[in-house]
């Protein structure tokens, strides 16, 4: 079964029916600006020494938060990071996921780096940052 892409507006449109928007990227990242209402179960974290690295965490924080009926659209930066999030949580049995294919920062030509599609963030879309207290990854992740 493929995986459902939407665009940054049918995303929002589907968080006002329902739909968790879960933001895939770094801790760092998710602070600096997200989707209104977005929590954040990053799928790597940024590790000063090595880069990015797997969040070896993400699978059981989902299925502790997020049970497998549960609607969800999952975005990151530009698309690349919440397909394969999307893959990976289809594959332990969710259901109801919608991939963002713009991210927060817009999908970009793999051979020019050039914007293809604005992302949330460029279309106008509510967006926050800063704290956010019971949807950042540390308060997701605790016991």
């Amino acid at each position: 079964m493929s995986i459902k892409r939407v665009s940054p507006k049918e995303a929002a449109e589907l968080t006002q029916q329902g739909y968790t928007y879960v933001d895939v990227r770094s801790t760092t990242e998710f602070e600096n600006g997200r989707p209104q209402g977005a929590v954040n179960v990053p799928l790597m974290h940024a590790d000063p020494a090595r880069g990015m690295v797997p969040n070896a965490e993400f699978l059981d924080v989902m299925k502790k938060r997020f049970p497998s009926g549960s609607k969800i659209v999952l975005g990151c930066q530009g698309g690349n990071r919440s397909m394969r999030a999307a893959e990976m949580l289809q594959a332990q049995g969710w259901n109801d996921l919608i991939e963002q294919r713009a991210g927060f920062g817009g999908a970009r030509d793999m051979s020019t780096g050039r914007v293809v599609e604005p992302g949330w963030a460029d279309a106008g879309l509510p967006v926050e940052s800063g704290p956010a207290p019971g949807r950042d990854w540390a308060s997701l992740s605790k016991g």
